[in-house]
């Protein structure tokens, strides 16, 4: 290519860079999902104003995203309120259920065990029952043990090895029902399975221990993302007709694909040729996306950093909707949840029908992870259609099931700006891996749900996190307090 334009007399120059603002901000924060939020509201709540938020998307929220489907918004990312009624107030929940009012609904998992399907039509209800009964004896025997284990996380074990120790084989192919229940009580809230998921980070589970059992299905038209609307709103200029962000300091479609930092200061340059400079800069992008090259840092992170960032797994969870022209399924009171036992562990496993939150709109959703989630996304939507129509013919034998109407398949694994869904802790990595990927380095500072150490995977560990990262940077920047204390391994 070179020689021949070379031949032709012309000459290709690349574009020179433009430097966007004379006199940089303080702070560059990257990324506007909830932690991305969350830091800028706590940064201005301290004094520095002086920010620059650059956005990949066209909106702020990241994955907590509505989506416009069968008519109605439906939520694509996160969907729950988790850990409500408890001695602690998730600090999401005011907001979704006071302040903003949205409409929401309580989850109610207690009649699954007449809701659990198989090939031919219901499983026995009793038997199901005891099966269920005995996963409950198995985790909370794994809750006993895992309060022995040293808190470091130097003696964890698999949720697989916990059920091993108490002769718990749930994942054999002879039992269809057993493996449901495993994913259900497992994949379903981790997006991996027991033998990857840390028992010592999991179980019990710090979300709901310290918040509350309870979990609150938002389903308002408004979205779910009205919450980081609201959070951006405190700190941020809105358009008084719209009420959107309308400030300056934010910055939508910026992708940014290159940090530099130095002891002076930080330049971030973005795929549209800007770059931008400033004393500090908050990576506040996914974990999978930090595990990806979207982003490049120069000079290269250090490689207990980089060894953070790769050791910890970017999930994939995945919520499919279908529409149909009229229901087949059972309605009413404890039904909302049912289950399909195949053979096949995680194959389209956990359904929910909508009579509450979305009445009229004859809509259900079945959820699939980890490798069903990546085999989904790289076949065509017809063919999943086609894949869920034999199984719920299957479910429902004596049903007229029609075709379905419409379906939405969301692919956060093959978004390049998310790469993933949330993060979970494999076994392996103890838990000062969380202070290893929160750790600034140099002028570079971190945030996201995956920095949280008890709460990753939720909308409030994202939310706390984007408070704790911003209280590192404010020690550093206001107080002159830079040095980080990582604890060792055994700490």
């Amino acid at each position: 290519m070179a020689a021949s334009s070379a031949r032709r007399g012309t000459r290709k120059w690349a574009p020179l860079p433009s430097l966007v603002a004379a006199d940089r901000p303080r702070v560059i924060i990257i990324g506007a999902g909830i932690s991305g939020i969350s830091t800028g509201k706590r940064l201005s709540e301290a004094g520095i104003t002086d920010m620059l938020i650059l956005e990949a998307t066209s909106k702020i929220g990241g994955r907590i995203h509505k989506q416009s489907f069968a008519d109605i918004n439906i939520e694509i990312g996160a969907n729950w309120v988790e850990g409500v009624n408890g001695k602690k107030i998730n600090p999401i929940w005011p907001i979704v259920n006071s302040t903003l009012k949205l409409r929401n609904f309580r989850s109610d998992f207690n009649n699954l065990a007449q809701n659990v399907y198989k090939d031919g039509g219901l499983c026995d209800a009793a038997y199901v029952q005891k099966r269920i009964d005995l996963a409950d004896e198995v985790d909370k025997s794994g809750e006993n043990l895992s309060a022995t284990l040293h808190p470091s996380g130097r003696d964890d074990m698999s949720i697989l090895s916990m059920q091993r120790l108490n002769n718990h084989l749930p994942n054999g192919t002879s039992s269809p029902v057993d493996m449901v229940v495993d994913y259900f009580t497992y994949d379903y809230e981790f997006a991996e399975p027991p033998r990857v998921t840390s028992l010592q980070n999991t179980v019990p589970l710090p979300t709901f221990t310290d918040f509350g059992d309870d979990t609150y299905f938002v389903a308002d038209q408004r979205g779910y993302e009205s919450v980081v609307h609201y959070l951006a709103g405190q700190y941020l200029n809105a358009d008084d007709q719209s009420g959107n962000i309308a400030d300056a300091r934010l910055k939508l479609n910026k992708v940014v694909r290159e940090i530099s930092y130095s002891s002076t200061g930080v330049t971030v340059k973005t795929e549209d040729n800007s770059t931008y400079q400033a004393d500090y800069v908050m990576v506040s992008v996914s974990l999978g996306v930090l595990q990806s090259d979207l982003i490049q840092f120069k000079q290269q992170l250090p490689s207990w950093k980089i060894l953070a960032i790769y050791q910890f797994d970017m999930t994939v969870y995945t919520k499919i909707f279908v529409k149909f022209p009229k229901k087949f399924w059972p309605e009413g009171k404890g039904r909302e949840f049912f289950l399909y036992a195949s053979t096949r562990r995680g194959y389209y496993g956990i359904w929910q029908e909508f009579e509450k939150q979305y009445p009229g709109a004859n809509l259900i959703l079945v959820t699939v992870t980890d490798e069903e989630s990546r085999r989904i996304e790289q076949q065509p939507d017809n063919q999943t259609k086609a894949e869920i129509m034999e199984v719920l013919r299957s479910m429902f034998p004596d049903e007229d099931v029609p075709d379905a109407t419409d379906i939405l398949v969301p692919r956060w694994w093959s978004d390049r700006f998310f790469q993933g869904s949330f993060s979970n802790r494999p076994i392996g990595v103890s838990r000062y891996g969380y202070d290893q990927l929160r750790a600034p380095v140099g002028r570079v500072y971190f945030t996201g749900e995956h920095t949280s150490e008890h709460y990753n995977g939720y909308v409030h560990g994202a939310y706390l996190a984007g408070i704790d990262s911003a209280e590192i940077l404010i020690d550093c920047a206001q107080k002159k307090m830079c040095k980080y204390n990582v604890r060792g391994k055994h700490d």
